[in-house]
């Protein structure tokens, strides 16, 4: 549920949006016949039916899916752009490409110029971000509730053309590069684990390459590579654009045709195979890091397939074995043996549980001492994983773990300006072409019983199903 790292963004943004950007009628004519769907609630007592999403969904003629989530507890909009390619299936030989595509989107389009976008924003009372993920490439903006029709207008103009050029293709590389020596090269730690355990723990290159870039492939892009992927991706039938906050639903609707309607969709090409295949022995490796001043250890599981039983079950795990002070890992590792002063971890570094779509892991990492063996911490995590699968979990300790993950889900849509709504919507619209799957979330995790977390523990907890990747402090670097 929690977001575990920093996401691969470009423009800084205010300390206090970065904490909340990091935290997840009749339609006119020209439109498709519409999936559009309010969200109803299911026959439950109305103890049990808590917060329920707003939830209007359709698509324009060229295959935009469009989400509109009308809240008037704030006088602002969010606005959403979500294109369906990150970086697990960029173009081979062009590690880091789908992130350096995400710094071209800022670099002028039909009717805006080198960086007025952002001053667009900027000077309307916004702020606005991009991020390069897993499964998705995101663009927003949050501006005053009467400020709409501007960033509606804004995002149309980048998708129906961006300014490529090979001045701002060479001007980008070097941004790229300089963010990649900063965040990763010239940092203690720098890539551990988020960057790291994918390419260690993942057999298929599409999940297994360097997604931040190798410098090399990053200098290797060409100006014909951008208006391919420009052309491939950026197109509105691989879209979904969110609208969250202060707005009348038909006023929206009108403007959303009036500037995105007209944008002519692509032929997307087929999507490559990115399954993984069932991990049969644990993988053990290190990295050294000569910045690096203690070791620091991460371990990783191989998750079950997205949405199943199993799925929601390794959520309550989660909350269960890693997320707080109550943990079963924190109390073990940090509060019993003092091996380490916290450990963190989660599902999709990146993101949360709910904003990706293909193969994850569930991770925990922390950094200790020279004196604290590796061995010493697995076992910690091996007896507390073993007396889950020996003994089980009783009903009152998955019922503390759904207090957790549903708070923090309900912060998440509750939270400041709508962000994590957004997302939310703009992932279920992209993976599942049904947004409302937002208000089904904390029932799916309600139908977990002791006998499902028992069973997931059991086969996705295995040592064999495991990855450890351990940090070599003070050693000479070295690249896998």
């Amino acid at each position: 549920m929690k977001t575990n790292q920093t996401p691969l963004t470009w423009w800084n943004i205010p300390k206090l949006f970065l904490f909340l950007y990091m935290s997840v009628a009749l339609l006119p004519s020209c439109m498709k016949k519409t999936t559009s769907t309010t969200a109803q609630a299911p026959s439950q007592s109305k103890e049990d039916i808590g917060f329920r999403v707003p939830v209007e969904y359709y698509k324009l003629d060229n295959g935009l899916k469009v989400v509109l989530s009308r809240d008037t507890t704030s006088p602002t909009v969010v606005v959403a752009v979500y294109y369906n390619i990150g970086f697990r299936i960029e173009p081979k030989d062009r590690t880091g490409f789908a992130h350096l595509f995400e710094h071209m989107m800022f670099q002028g389009s039909n009717n805006l110029g080198k960086m007025e976008f952002i001053r667009l924003v900027q000077r309307n009372g916004g702020v606005l971000n991009g991020s390069t993920r897993f499964d998705f490439t995101n663009y927003f903006e949050i501006l005053p509730a009467h400020k709409l029709e501007t960033a509606l207008w804004a995002e149309a103009d980048r998708m129906k053309g961006l300014a490529i050029t090979q001045e701002n293709l060479t001007n980008q590389q070097g941004v790229v590069k300089s963010e990649v020596r900063v965040n990763v090269l010239n940092q203690p730690y720098g890539g551990f684990p988020w960057l790291d355990m994918p390419q260690y723990a993942n057999e298929n290159w599409f999940n297994a390459h360097n997604f931040y870039g190798d410098l090399a492939d990053l200098d290797a892009a060409t100006l014909e590579d951008v208006k391919k992927f420009f052309d491939t991706y950026y197109s509105p039938n691989n879209a979904a654009l969110t609208v969250v906050g202060d707005f009348k639903v038909e006023e929206a609707k009108a403007m959303v045709q009036k500037y995105f309607s007209g944008i002519k969709p692509t032929t997307l090409p087929a999507q490559p195979d990115i399954s993984e295949p069932r991990q049969e022995k644990e993988k053990r490796s290190v990295k050294k890091d000569s910045l690096a001043n203690k070791p620091a250890l991460a371990f990783a599981y191989h998750m079950p397939q997205r949405n199943t039983p199993e799925y929601y079950a390794m959520g309550l795990l989660d909350q269960i074995l890693l997320q707080g002070d109550d943990s079963k890992l924190y109390q073990s590792l940090v509060q019993k043996k003092g091996y380490t002063g916290s450990v963190s971890g989660g599902i999709n570094y990146l993101g949360n549980m709910f904003n990706y779509n293909g193969p994850m892991v569930w991770m925990g990492n922390l950094i200790h001492d020279n004196t604290v063996p590796t061995d010493s911490i697995i076992a910690v995590v091996d007896k507390e994983v073993a007396n889950i699968k020996n003994n089980g979990v009783d009903q009152s300790t998955i019922d503390r773990a759904l207090v957790k993950i549903r708070s923090n889900l309900y912060d998440n849509l509750t939270g400041l300006y709508g962000f994590g709504r957004a997302d939310l919507l703009a992932s279920f619209a992209l993976f599942d072409d049904n947004p409302a799957r937002i208000n089904d979330l904390e029932a799916e995790f309600k139908k977990v019983t002791p006998a499902l977390i028992k069973k997931t523990a059991e086969e996705y907890l295995r040592p064999t199903n495991r990855t450890i990747l351990t940090v070599d402090p003070l050693a000479p670097a070295q690249t896998k």
